[in-house]
């Protein structure tokens, strides 16, 4: 039987990924993943590796009270959630909503960090957006993940591109939640409700892939070829978006951990 291989959380939108062995999942997926966010002080709109490449370097850890914010040449900071803070609007692909700043010791920290003016903000549970439209059930609720609170990638699909590409590729390139093994390659693309543990997940739409998945996660340079996006279109591209990993939403809410069996129930 398959098995989960492997969990990730990334408690600040496109920061670096954290490997957890055990983690408990509430309504928005993986508790405390990618409750932060960095956005843009006068527009709002969100920043992603996409535009600002060194957020790969950028460690956010999650602390009993709030985020430690470290990275290479500046001093770390610890950063209390913001339970009482202003209310920011802010603007993550087509969705706008408004969510407490963290402060100006923390904007100051990682306006220093971008190179620019910018606000840290945080999302908690009640403020939280609804997945994209046309997928999932009324009530299911994403942080500030890209559109949907759960990503899961089989580990047998990572080898079919990492073969195909002519070399190894991190899995964090992908930035999943959950990874999987033991099934072939692209298994999962088939999936339609799993179950790891006692909890139970909707599998609800395949991972459009963008030139994110070109930066070395461990130094935040781009692939001079493009890859593995470059092999990915040639094998995986649906209606002109590249696809890889399977979105999904867990019914319920309890505590997943690596090695737990992992059983397709349709």
């Amino acid at each position: 039987m398959s098995s989960l291989a492997a969990l990730y959380r990334y408690p600040l939108k496109s920061a670096i990924g954290q490997p957890l062995q055990r983690s408990s999942i509430d309504a928005l997926g993986l508790a405390g993943d990618r409750r932060w966010m960095l956005v843009d002080a006068a527009s709002g709109r969100f920043f992603s590796q996409r535009a600002v490449a060194r957020m790969s370097q950028l460690n956010a850890l999650m602390s009993d009270d709030g985020l430690e914010l470290t990275a290479a040449g500046y001093p770390s900071l610890q950063v209390k959630v913001p339970e009482h803070g202003e209310l920011r609007g802010v603007t993550i692909w087509q969705d706008t909503l408004r969510v407490p700043d963290a402060g100006d010791e923390a904007a100051e920290w990682v306006s220093d960090f971008v190179g620019k003016a910018t606000r840290l903000v945080y999302v908690p549970q009640e403020r939280a957006r609804t997945v994209d439209a046309g997928y999932g059930e009324a009530g299911d609720k994403v942080a500030f993940a890209d559109g949907f609170p759960l990503l899961l990638i089989g580990q047998g699909s990572l080898d079919d591109l990492s073969s195909r590409v002519g070399r190894p590729l991190e899995m964090l390139r992908f930035r999943p939640n959950l990874v999987v093994d033991d099934i072939a390659p692209f298994a999962e693309d088939g999936w339609k409700r799993i179950r790891i543990g006692s909890l139970d997940f909707r599998v609800l739409k395949p991972c459009s892939r963008c030139i994110l998945t070109t930066l070395d996660p461990r130094t935040g340079e781009r692939s001079a070829d493009r890859e593995p996006l470059t092999t990915l279109k040639t094998y995986r591209e649906q209606d002109g978006n590249v696809m890889f990993g399977q979105n999904l939403v867990c019914d319920g809410t309890g505590v997943i951990e690596v090695g737990m069996p992992v059983q397709v129930l349709e």
